[in-house]
């Protein structure tokens, strides 16, 4: 059976830091890209970030370019969202989700439960 746990959100002041953890089971974990969506209260999802099943390639949305940085451990089975300078808009529930490809269509068929970020002072 295929998991995604999330761990590590909590509460933080703006400017402050956080890291996420995404703890994969049920799968082989580096035989995918991993990625990070956000949820917003009232919004909806929104992609923040991804590795590649190797973790030599990574991308970002803009909002948070510069100050979010992915990262796996595929030792661990592990993928992190490292979180700094943050902002009260990335206030969300985060979700780690396992990207596949097929037949040329990209989704995400995993997720985890999510982790709540609150950024407050």
């Amino acid at each position: 059976e295929v998991q995604l746990v999330e761990s590590g959100g909590g509460l933080v002041q703006p400017g402050g830091s956080l890291r996420l953890s995404c703890a994969a089971s049920g799968f082989t974990f580096d035989d995918y890209d991993m990625n990070w969506v956000r949820q917003a209260p009232g919004k909806g999802l929104e992609w923040v970030s991804g590795v590649n099943s190797g973790g030599g390639s990574t991308y970002y949305a803009d909002s948070v370019k510069g100050r979010f940085t992915i990262f796996r451990d595929n030792a661990k089975n592990t993928v992190y969202l490292q979180m700094s300078s943050l902002k009260p808009e990335d206030t969300a529930l985060y979700y780690c989700a396992r990207r596949t490809v097929v037949n040329g269509l990209e989704r995400y068929d995993y997720w985890g439960q999510g982790t709540q970020v609150t950024v407050s002072s």
